[in-house]
């Protein structure tokens, strides 16, 4: 089975995926540090260079190969992969995938990014109340994608070890 987790920044997309990975004894796949891989370049880097409309396109052509390999794997997306290019339908329509949405209240995403500005550039230069403001329109924008994954786990409140056995039942 493929496991993709989608969810805002800082939701645990990559901390959950790489335990749910190893629990479940197949690879964890970051799907930004696969474009990374393939494109030679950073995301970053890709941006300033090709510009998003690029991105996203590499990004649809990545994970349309991924989800048409016959490996079984837990991947984690990017933030707004759900969000463009026909992304989540290609998910839903994947053979032998499972999409899983890590929700989290505003507050507890607050909570962790400010301890990661960082490493975030889209927050990076935010105070806490543009920060506030900021996820609030993200998460109004991207939920309609979000919440089309085939199950949602709210994580506030909960550790990395309940998160994953949450899943692991929802999954079996």
């Amino acid at each position: 089975m493929k496991v993709i987790l989608l969810g805002y920044m800082a939701s645990g997309k990559s901390t959950i995926g790489k335990r749910l990975a190893s629990r479940n004894y197949v690879p964890f796949i970051d799907l930004d540090s696969y474009i990374e891989e393939q494109e030679n370049k950073t995301i970053s880097e890709i941006f300033k260079d090709e510009g998003e409309i690029y991105f996203r396109l590499q990004e649809h052509k990545y994970l349309k190969e991924l989800l048409e390999n016959e490996e079984d794997f837990v991947l984690s997306l990017g933030g707004g992969t759900p969000c463009y290019a026909g992304n989540m339908d290609l998910i839903k329509t994947s053979k032998d995938a499972k999409s899983i949405y890590l929700k989290a209240d505003i507050i507890t995403l607050i909570d962790r990014l400010v301890n990661q500005k960082e490493k975030r550039p889209l927050v990076a230069n935010l105070s806490e109340e543009e920060m506030k403001e900021f996820i609030a329109k993200h998460l109004f924008e991207r939920s309609y994608f979000y919440e089309q994954a085939d199950y949602t786990v709210r994580i506030d409140d909960k550790d990395i070890k309940e998160t994953v056995t949450e899943i692991r039942i929802l999954l079996h």
